[in-house]
């Protein structure tokens, strides 16, 4: 038996866990649902997880996880990417944090209102603006850091880098330019260089 992660291929959230899987090399089974076609809101899906968002991590022993950053602190217990030390742990927690509450919320929102035409309606100048700007602003605090550091866990990286980086890496999709922020895309690159690296459209079933 191994892991299942329910997730959508196109979202960054649910590319997490497995980017993590893929770069330590640890096998599972990849279950498609979406939150554009309905199949996370059945009552199958809702039994498992009330919420009715993906990525859902189902163990073996048939226990269920959400949340994305909360499955990959569960998954990464125990490899090179968590972190034991307690200041080092809170450092890196402290990224994934801004993660969910500056950047998802803002370069991730503005990129699904971009490229989902089913949420065009949402995307009204006002929100488009707001969310450019916040977004805007968490890239340049990525780049002020990565001006200094090679990585969001010090000297290697850490369950952060792979929490911030699916968003950062599809943020041109929303509109965001990369191309004055050299460190952010220096980062970008030292990630997908990492051995194991899959892109986002990966699963080990098509492998």
């Amino acid at each position: 038996m191994i892991p299942t992660i329910h997730g959508m291929l196109d979202s960054g959230n649910c590319y997490k866990p497995r980017l993590l899987m893929a770069l330590t090399g640890r096998a599972f089974r990849h279950s498609e649902v979406s939150t554009r076609d309905g199949s996370t809101r059945t009552a199958a899906f809702l039994a498992r997880n009330p919420a009715g968002q993906c990525p859902l991590l189902e163990l073996e022993d048939g226990r269920m996880l959400a949340e994305s950053d909360a499955i990959l602190v569960y998954l990464g217990e125990g490899t090179a990417f968590a972190r034991d030390e307690p200041f080092e742990r809170a450092q890196m927690l402290r990224w994934m944090f801004f993660e969910q509450n500056a950047h998802e919320g803002t370069v991730a929102v503005r990129r699904s209102l971009t490229v989902y035409p089913e949420r065009a309606a949402a995307a009204t100048p006002e929100r488009m603006a707001q969310t450019l700007a916040g977004g805007t602003a968490a890239l340049a605090v990525m780049e002020r850091h990565l001006a200094q550091a090679e990585y969001f866990g010090g000297d290697r990286p850490s369950l952060a880098d792979i929490a911030l980086y699916p968003y950062t890496a599809s943020a041109p999709e929303g509109g965001f330019d990369l191309g004055p922020l050299p460190a952010v895309r220096r980062w970008l690159a030292r990630i997908e260089a990492l051995p194991g690296y899959r892109p986002r459209e990966w699963t080990p079933e098509a492998a």
